[in-house]
């Protein structure tokens, strides 16, 4: 499959590894997400290769995937972790990360949330506001610790991507405005509870062009030129993440090549040695997964026909929430003539829709993958309608573990009483 080198058909039915789809939908029921373990190591590895010889710590942005199975492969990997709240702070402990790589980014961090990530003797704080460094230097205090921070820059540089991720431009509610950084390192440097350690940058997700990452290493290199100069040390650069992948003929740069035209730009200023962050998501995990939903009712209309699938937008929040695109395939081909179909879920909203205008030949009973499923869906799924949350595997070449249990409606109701 385009994009999802690990997702192929052989005789006749759609694999993932030396897994058959069809198979699984059988054995643990539909809706259910399939992921690639050789997948994500092999988008790990582009990355390590793009890094050869240099000074790096690639950490997992792991809201792209909060999955423990998926979080498990990145720690026994070597990856730190990039997180942005106390729950993706519990979750990564639980699958076996080293506090000292784990960064902690997000606008809204709470006391409670910070006290906790300095107990456990987390890597760096990325903060993104003034407001954020005088409350963190207050908890660090209390506790008679000093927390290493890094600042989060807003470069003001468009990523071209949807308005929704993208996160660089001066309306964006992330990171300190780039004419306030020196002012904001100043003040932090000046804090007893504080370490300034680095800084950081992330303008977007789903990029797929490298000028908007080549300009904002020009803009950063230009603030810790500035910075440094002020006399406050800056140990570690962090570039974010955002690389995109291959939803439906988009073209992102390769990890690798993308990172070698980037260091490149950092020779060529004196800072190839220098001590550089990552956090990508979704282009260590997107293309890992599919979601495998039966087709229960095949509805013609006058204007449109409906496939209606068992899967929805409470579990593939993308498409209704970003007019994002998943190629959908079928589990097992027909030789029936395609026809043209909206490709919807069950849930009661005319904006849960999963594929428009969609050439499929099924019959109720089909399986259909939605294909490059692996970030943003289970991460995002929701209980809406009283959903349960879909089932999880994760495919190791021919072995199958089970990393999710599907939720039932008991999960549901357990924390909730009846009034008295």
């Amino acid at each position: 499959m385009p994009g999802q080198p690990h997702v192929a058909y052989r005789d006749g039915e759609l694999f993932v590894d030396d897994a058959r789809l069809g198979l699984l939908a059988k054995e643990h029921g539909t809706p259910l997400f399939v992921y690639s373990k050789a997948s994500m190591l092999a988008a790990l590895a582009a990355y390590q290769r793009g890094f050869t010889g240099r000074k790096v710590q690639i950490c997992y942005a792991m809201k792209a995937n909060s999955s423990l199975g998926v979080l498990q492969v990145f720690a026994r990997a070597g990856c730190g972790f990039d997180i942005v709240s106390g729950g993706e702070l519990e979750r990564v402990l639980a699958a076996g990360a080293v506090p000292a790589k784990i960064i902690f980014s997000g606008v809204g961090k709470t006391r409670t949330e910070m006290r906790r990530a300095l107990e456990v003797g987390i890597g760096c704080f990325n903060v993104e506001s003034e407001p954020e460094l005088e409350v963190l230097n207050e908890v660090a205090t209390s506790m008679g610790k000093r927390a290493p921070v890094s600042i989060r820059v807003n470069p003001n540089v468009d990523p071209k991507t949807h308005p929704y991720i993208s996160t660089g431009l001066k309306g964006s509610k992330f990171g300190i405005a780039h004419e306030r950084t020196l002012g904001t390192y100043q003040r932090a440097s000046g804090l007893a509870g504080l370490q300034v350690v680095g800084i950081d940058c992330h303008i977007g997700s789903q990029i797929t062009q490298e000028e908007p990452y080549l300009d904002a290493v020009d803009r950063m290199l230009d603030l810790v030129e500035v910075i440094e100069g002020a006399g406050i040390p800056i140990h570690h650069i962090d570039f974010g993440g955002g690389l995109g992948i291959n939803y439906n003929g988009d073209q992102p740069p390769q990890a690798d090549q993308l990172w070698t035209r980037l260091l490149s730009r950092l020779d060529a200023r004196g800072f190839g040695q220098r001590q550089l962050m990552i956090e990508p998501g979704r282009s260590l995990v997107g293309n890992a997964g599919v979601c495998l939903t039966e087709v229960l009712y095949l509805k013609p209309g006058e204007q449109k026909n409906f496939c209606i699938v068992d899967a929805a937008m409470n579990d593939l929040p993308r498409p209704a929430m970003y007019q994002a695109y998943h190629q959908i395939v079928p589990v097992i081909p027909r030789s029936d003539t395609p026809t043209t179909w909206e490709v919807v879920g069950p849930v009661c909203e005319s904006g849960d829709w999963i594929g428009h205008d969609r050439e499929l030949g099924v019959q109720p009973g089909d399986v259909l993958a939605v294909l490059s499923a692996g970030a943003y869906c289970m991460s995002m799924a929701s209980n809406y309608n009283s959903r349960g949350r879909a089932a999880e595997v994760l495919v190791d070449g021919a072995k199958v573990h089970v990393i999710r249990q599907r939720e039932t409606i008991q999960d549901q109701l357990l924390r909730e009483s009846l009034i008295k």
